[in-house]
């Protein structure tokens, strides 16, 4: 266990074998010693035939994990031969995950293995691969079990992990079907002939949502009207996004009157914007304006109101310019300039700076949506603020509105100390391609040397790949040797999309060390003794959260570490998405801070479930300190983020958490009393 931990952390399939000595020098006077060559290196490969069943599993989950195509040969061995089935699910999953296309085949094959949870699996595998002509296959599969009962008595919002294998590979398959993009086999198997739905069960509706096809609408119009949480969500969700001016008459009644936190409310507000229903608006209205109304429902009602028009309340929306909440200002700001363009600026002029950066961030964002002699003047003064996190939304607006002078703004703050700043000079180069930034870019690169975090050096390396080969493949060359292997997986993508010859996967590999090697060989990451518990005090209430310490070891350990040095005192929520997320741990509070340094994933089988804990990212590989929690399911996460735990206690408090709540505190438990743990029989702190 601590080999495959160490090489999946490291990116490779095995270690360099020793040099092979046969013998050794003869003592004075004596004969030579002969030598026992040494021991074979740890190797995945290798562990794959291990005689013990939960080796081969965990051995090809770090071969998935690792990513080369090495692998598939064994992989696909174990697929089809292996007598466990948690081998052979294992296998598929991690064939997957490295998406050669070379296993299409024996994955196809896989569809029709005795177990249930492979076939699934295997369709898994062949969804994220993209395999379109699979579609059909996957749909044999299901047709099946969905005929044959498998999901009959399921209520429509079992959240239940894992459910019976057959409704198991039902759920997987739609999920694939979601990703290969085929409409047709997914109506054939959960539609009746009529295109109404077979079952109400909440992966249904979500499948058919994810299309975004507008055959979907009558079956949508169906689950929207059910006596459901999950299941209505998606529906409403998936006719605001398909357009579908019919419904909403069905949505208009799911608007919530009073203060609540209901998912499917949050819903029926967004597709109300979605749609421009202006029949909406005095309900949207009475919501926004509603102080003892959530700041994130009145946000939500604040979004949808810019969209359908305002009607009589455009006049008081000014007066929300004064509320305590900064996410109100923020959300009050982007309604006027949707819906009062023309007098924005103007109405602007008469007010003070906001005291909150974020507030004026959000102003900057919006100048970015107006004409450029409206908007110029006001964003080229905000260069001055004194909050360095307000400036790249000014940049990104200066670029959008394209003034005269802007790629010598950009190429001078491409050289300021802050890297987040940086980052965004850089991105912005490379939207507009200014002739002569390309010495600038590649300067930019070598100064992100200096760096901690990784964003400003990959960000340098994405512009200057716009500029084309020529300029760009010397500096991707070098950065696939980056100190960071967060920008070595970044600068090895850029690098194939000029160069598709190149041989980047063995160039950026191993991963830089990031930890000593006798980490791996701690006792409660090779074989844990007990789940341990973390418990985060907000002002709201305590969350309590049970890691995933078999399936994500080492994100579990960074994050209880973090824990226990205190890095989370004091952070708040920076993201509140209501019936999505509520996400933290940067330090920065503008979405790129971190720990300075990155962790590698752990992409697991857990789904993304109502409390699912996961880590977030930039691109694959860009862990550290930022995670997420779930308000409800979202299976377009799974297979993508690490699944690192997932709430136990304290949903209630999740539900209620507002962008800006503080965490105070994170306690451990992990059955232990050292440096900080807790420890207690029952599992308390």
């Amino acid at each position: 266990m601590s080999w495959i931990l160490r090489l999946e952390d490291h990116r490779i399939i095995r270690e360099p074998a020793l040099p092979l000595v046969t013998s050794a020098p003869a003592a004075a006077g004596g004969a030579a010693i002969v030598l026992a060559p040494p021991p074979s290196p740890p190797d995945l490969l290798r562990l794959l035939d291990d005689s013990e069943a939960r080796v081969r599993r965990r051995a090809a989950q770090g071969l998935g994990r690792v990513g080369l195509a090495e692998a598939v040969p064994g992989l696909s061995k174990r697929l089809s031969g292996d007598p466990e089935v948690e081998v052979r699910q294992m296998a598929a999953f991690a064939l997957g995950l490295i998406g050669d296309r070379s296993a299409v085949d024996v994955l196809r094959q896989a569809l029709a293995d005795t177990s249930p949870v492979v076939q699934g699996r295997a369709a898994e595998a062949l969804g994220l691969m993209g395999d379109t002509a699979s579609a059909a296959a996957v749909g044999a599969m299901m047709m099946p079990h969905v005929r044959g009962g498998a999901m009959s008595s399921l209520a429509p919002d079992d959240l239940t992990y894992p459910l019976d294998a057959a409704v198991e590979a039902v759920r997987l398959g739609l999920y694939a079907l979601v990703r290969l993009k085929s409409y047709d086999e997914l109506a054939r198997i959960v539609l009746d002939e009529k295109g109404q739905p077979l079952v109400r069960w909440w992966p249904v509706a979500f499948a058919l949502q994810r299309t975004g096809d507008k055959r979907a609408i009558p079956a949508l119009r169906a689950l929207a009207q059910t006596d459901t949480t999950y299941t209505r969500a998606f529906a409403i969700q998936g006719l605001g996004e398909l357009g579908d001016q019919d419904s909403i008459s069905t949505i208009l009644p799911l608007i919530p009157r009073a203060p609540s936190n209901s998912l499917v409310g949050v819903e029926a507000i967004r597709a109300a914007g979605r749609l421009r229903a202006a029949k909406a608006g005095p309900l949207l209205a009475e919501l926004a304006f509603k102080g003892d109304v959530p700041p994130t429902l009145r946000v939500e009602a604040l979004q949808a109101l810019g969209a359908t028009g305002a009607g009589d309340a455009q006049e008081a929306l000014l007066d929300l310019l004064s509320e305590r909440s900064p996410v109100i200002r923020a959300a009050v700001i982007a309604a006027i300039a949707r819906l009062e363009p023309e007098t924005f600026v103007t109405i602007l002029s008469s007010l003070e700076p906001d005291p909150q950066w974020a507030v004026r961030v959000a102003l900057a964002t919006v100048l970015g949506t107006l004409p450029r002699d409206m908007a110029a003047v006001r964003l080229q003064g905000m260069l001055g603020d004194s909050d360095l996190r307000v400036i790249p939304a000014v940049l990104n607006s200066l670029t959008k509105i394209q003034i005269p002078n802007i790629q010598a703004v950009l190429l001078e703050w491409l050289k300021h100390e802050d890297a987040v700043v940086r980052m965004a000079a850089a991105t912005n180069l490379g939207e507009l391609k200014p002739a002569g930034a390309e010495e600038a870019l590649v300067a930019a690169y070598k100064f992100g040397q200096r760096d901690a975090t990784y964003g400003a050096r990959a960000a340098a390396l994405a512009a200057l790949t716009k500029y084309g080969p020529a300029a760009a493949l010397d500096t991707l060359q070098a950065a696939l040797d980056d100190k960071d292997w967060a920008v070595r997986v970044r600068a090895a993508e850029l690098l194939k999309s000029v160069d598709p010859s190149a041989d980047v996967a063995a160039a950026i590999r191993p991963a830089p060390m990031t930890r000593p090697s006798q980490a791996y060989e701690a006792s409660d990451l090779t074989a844990p003794t007990v789940s341990p518990h973390v418990y985060i005090d907000t002002d709201k209430g305590t969350i309590e959260i049970e890691m995933e310490v078999i399936e994500a070891p080492l994100t579990s350990y960074n994050f209880m570490m973090l824990a226990r040095k205190g890095f989370f005192e004091g952070i708040a929520f920076h993201r509140v998405v209501p019936n999505f997320v509520a996400q933290a741990g940067d330090p920065r509070g503008d979405g790129e801070g971190g720990p300075g340094y990155t962790i590698h994933d752990e992409i697991n089988q857990q789904p993304y479930l109502r409390g699912t804990v996961g880590m977030a990212l930039d691109w694959h590989d860009t862990g550290g300190s930022q995670f997420f929690i779930t308000h409800s399911p979202h299976p377009h996460l799974d297979d993508q983020y690490t699944a690192f735990g997932h709430v136990v206690s304290g949903m209630d408090v999740v539900d209620h958490l507002e962008q800006g709540d503080v965490i105070r505190k994170v306690r451990v438990w992990d059955g232990v009393q050292e440096g900080g743990r807790y420890q207690g029989a029952t599992g308390a702190p």
